[in-house]
């Protein structure tokens, strides 16, 4: 376990003193995902350094971090949080492999690419791509993947407001097209929901990554607020959602070979409807086949690859999965399928160090050499991030509780832990001290910045 969590000086005094064995990982934010991460990492033994831009994450304070410490926020100071990693890097005799658990990290490591780490996904291009909502439906209908009915707003086009820049997009096609608010209004019917193109900073100026509008006014509103703060927004149709069948796929897909996948079925949100994650379970087979077909279509034709979670809901009325987004990383329930058998985080560290699998080893006969990733044969298996969990019971006398009794009686005795079939986002009482960093955060004085 970090020891503490240091100043960058501090951190940097630490790595110098350090005798790593191999290459270490660098996992930022250092909060829910990150210590997912780190813990799918000590499963090789992978040495991980924590960083984020203050102490109140709850990943610096597990036994799978050996180090912990401050960075400048890239958001604050891009060229600053570069100069930061270079320093750290230069300090460590293997290269690092960065695994960014927020799009601001992972943004930040492909537009500055410092010197001295590896970076285990995609380059710049391929990510904004990606993750630029207006590009991805556009890649969407192009493969004739179901997406939501949406349209660019002219108002918060760069040309209007000199902010963040976009994909040029063609017109006439419903998707690309921009056109004016009042006009998307007369197409969609209210409420419909208002998304940036690129969430992070959208969340940054408003809280949320995506706000549902019940009449003009409050739609206006939205997209005035936009506008003054340079974010490209998008009007999309308030999608008819079977709630619980929401499905994404899960993967590590390499450079070349084949992808390591999982298809994750969110059964659970906090709050319901468009909550986060809370209650995550392996996808029945018919879904999990649809859901992956048009994934990895989407992902093979923008030639991404990394970890990356590819978001569905389920629409009642056209009865298909419709995308809705892209995550080009690891994200809050990650763990789950580490669970069932596909290690995201192990196998881009494996293929990053170039590790080779017990396969090549055999046939290459390069006895000595590291053993690279190999998933087992995947299992159902389920996830729940009791902090909102235990919200949701508690607030919502409609709600009817999914786990069951053997399932609750696993989870106050430990013996989850192990199981194949159970796993958490955060407790686990044979590394205590997140839970316990939560709790502060959740019900103390402290506060975190994001909820992941």
């Amino acid at each position: 376990m970090a020891d503490t969590f240091r100043s960058f000086d501090g951190l940097r005094e630490a790595l110098a003193d350090a005798d790593f064995d191999r290459p270490p990982a660098i996992v930022c934010n250092a909060h829910v995902t990150g210590l997912s991460v780190a813990r799918a990492l000590k499963a090789r033994d992978v040495p991980v350094i924590a960083i984020d831009r203050n102490e109140k994450g709850v990943a610096p304070y597990s036994e799978a971090v050996d180090f912990a410490g401050r960075v400048t926020y890239p958001l604050d100071d891009e060229a600053g949080f570069r100069e930061d990693v270079e320093v750290l890097a230069a300090e460590i005799e293997y290269e690092p492999v960065a695994f960014g658990c927020m799009d601001e990290w992972v943004h930040a490591f492909s537009r500055t690419e410092p010197e001295g780490v590896r970076l285990p996904f995609a380059d710049r291009e391929v990510i904004d791509r990606v993750l630029d909502k207006e590009s991805l439906y556009a890649v969407a209908e192009e493969l004739g993947v179901p997406y939501p009915e949406t349209y660019r707003i002219a108002e918060t086009d760069p040309s209007e407001t000199g902010g963040e820049s976009g994909p040029v997009g063609e017109s006439g096609d419903g998707t690309r097209e921009s056109i004016p608010a009042a006009e998307a209004a007369d197409r969609l019917d209210f409420p419909f929901v208002v998304k940036p193109a690129r969430k992070r900073k959208f969340e940054e100026a408003v809280g949320t990554n995506v706000i549902e509008v019940a009449d003009e006014a409050e739609f206006e509103d939205v997209v005035a607020n936009a506008a003054a703060e340079g974010i490209r927004v998008m009007a999309q149709e308030k999608v008819p959602v079977v709630q619980g069948e929401d499905c994404s796929l899960a993967s590590y897909v390499p450079e070349s070979g084949e992808a390591v996948s999982f298809v994750g079925n969110a059964r659970v949100r906090y709050p319901l409807g468009f909550g986060t994650s809370c209650v995550v379970q392996r996808a029945d087979e018919s879904a999990a086949r649809e859901v992956e077909e048009n994934a990895l279509a989407v992902l093979d034709e923008t030639d991404y690859y990394g970890i990356s979670e590819v978001e569905f809901v389920y629409d009642g009325d056209r009865e298909e999965y419709v995308l809705l987004d892209v995550n080009t990383r690891p994200w809050k329930w990650i763990s789950l399928p580490v669970q069932a058998g596909a290690n995201l985080p192990l196998a881009a560290y494996s293929d990053a160090v170039g590790e080779e699998s017990e396969a090549q080893r055999a046939s290459e006969d390069r006895a000595g050499k590291p053993r690279g990733y190999e998933p087992d044969e995947i299992r159902d298996a389920q996830w729940v991030y009791l902090a909102d969990y235990l919200k949701l019971l508690g607030s919502d006398e409609n709600f009817a509780d999914v786990l069951g009794r053997n399932d609750w009686l696993s989870l106050a005795s430990g013996d989850f832990e192990a199981s194949d079939d159970l796993t958490t986002g955060v407790y686990r009482p044979s590394d205590p001290a997140p839970a316990y960093q939560l709790l502060s955060t959740e019900f103390g004085t402290q506060e975190y910045y994001c909820s992941c």
